[in-house]
């Protein structure tokens, strides 16, 4: 089974919390704070493997979870970071978010990429010690990982594109021209998987061929291997078009050559405008009128024209010097820009959102991002009582509070806690 497109979720490692410590000596009467930062989250990485040629490896996993941070420990000791996560892709893997579709990155020219950054470790005690609070009983929370719906995409890194209905010699044609071995058969759909085979001139020139699936009419809106394959046309910087000139499978060579240039199009406009040499194919079991009917039809419509029969290897030297000579003179590969991040996006993932709702006379606060300093600090603690007091200043909750008229004495709740307000 070929697979080509997944959607998986990965999640980087949460930091490790920070430590809340104090020194203890017999020597020494207060040793003061000494509580380490929490370690780093794992990261999660993207990794080619050109190995890999599909998806396959992502049929039955779909979660990608890294580790999370060690906490902090006493003697000013900081927790373990955790390892981060590799996740190997075949090269030519494009990643987009699968929440707004925005391109990513391109796993063509880059080795690894850094898809979700590990949350960094919290702050130990030891940060919060003044000449004020010389013992504070509060630490920070590691922060989150970050976490993604991705999908996926492999788009073939292939120089020229084998395209054709099916059976009219493809696979015969690239394994005579180059290493690869397809599964060859006289019916139709042989080939289920995109092959590829480099093709060597001499030592210092050569080229990746790929012998596309089979398509039929209806392919550009998902008829037979449809979509699954016309995506790897869109990067081949030459289209080889194999047209069975003999028509021994009952059709009209012309209609079909037709017929996949307005699926090509159909598909992407792109294709329709790449460079195309189209291969008379069979021409060994095809009459001289057939061959010059096609010939005719193809020239006049401004394209280049071989005769060639990929069993008997008549024509196929012409064919392939043609293609090294059009490269040579053709852009590179294509490769995928990503999409840059918009920056009220940003803006709105740097925020600390919160809601406030008044239930009669109290003051509900829904804010997610609080949950994990309020799990941390010691609210019997005077230090650590102050640190909460001015995170929910500094996040504009306090004033939103005073603008929807609070008053002394009104009680506050954040999730399980409740505490009476005191302007």
């Amino acid at each position: 089974m070929f697979i080509d497109i997944v959607k998986i979720y990965v999640k980087a490692g949460k930091g490790g919390n920070g430590a809340v410590s104090f020194h203890r000596d017999r020597c020494v009467a207060s040793g003061g704070p000494d509580g380490g930062d929490g370690g780093k989250g794992g990261d999660v990485i993207l990794q080619v493997d050109d190995h890999l040629s599909t998806l396959m490896n992502f049929r039955y996993k779909r979660k990608f979870i890294a580790q999370d941070g060690k906490p902090g420990y006493n003697k000013k000791c900081s927790g373990k970071s955790a390892e981060d996560l590799i996740i190997k892709v075949p090269r030519g893997t494009i990643v987009k978010d699968a929440s707004t579709g925005r391109l990513i990155i391109d796993m063509s020219s880059k080795d690894q990429y850094k898809i979700a950054n590990g949350g960094v470790g919290g702050w130990g005690n030891q940060h919060f010690a003044t000449s004020k609070k010389q013992t504070p009983r509060f630490a920070k929370p590691g922060v989150d990982g970050e976490e993604l719906n991705l999908i996926l995409e492999l788009k073939l890194l292939a120089d020229v594109g084998l395209v054709g209905f099916p059976n009219v010699g493809k696979s015969s044609f690239i394994s005579v021209v180059s290493e690869a071995k397809p599964k060859i058969a006289n019916y139709h759909f042989t080939t289920l998987i995109p092959t590829l085979g480099v093709v060597k001139i001499d030592d210092d020139i050569s080229f990746v061929i790929a012998d596309i699936p089979g398509l039929i009419e209806g392919a550009s809106d998902g008829a037979g291997l449809g979509h699954e394959f016309l995506r790897h046309v869109e990067r081949c910087r030459l289209i080889l078009h194999v047209v069975d000139v003999s028509g021994s499978e009952g059709r009209d060579p012309i209609e079909e050559f037709k017929k996949i240039n307005k699926e090509l199009k159909r598909f992407n406009k792109e294709l329709a405008e790449k460079p195309q040499i189209v291969i008379a194919n069979k021409c060994d079991i095809a009459t001289t009128k057939d061959i010059d009917k096609l010939k005719k039809y193809i020239i006049d419509n401004g394209f280049s024209f071989y005769q060639v029969s990929a069993i008997t290897t008549q024509g196929v030297k012409e064919v392939i010097n043609e293609v090294a000579k059009c490269l040579a003179k053709l852009e590179p590969i294509k490769q995928y820009e990503p999409d840059p991040i918009i920056e009220f996006e940003k803006e709105i993932k740097n925020n600390r959102e919160f809601e406030i709702v008044k239930d009669k006379e109290d003051y509900v606060i829904k804010a997610d991002w609080l949950f994990n300093i309020l799990n941390a600090a010691d609210l019997d603690d005077y230090e650590s009582l102050h640190y909460f007091q001015k995170v929910l200043k500094t996040s504009g909750i306090e004033d939103r509070l005073k603008k929807m008229g609070i008053k002394d004495g009104n009680t506050v709740r954040i999730f399980n806690l409740e505490f009476e307000y005191l302007g």
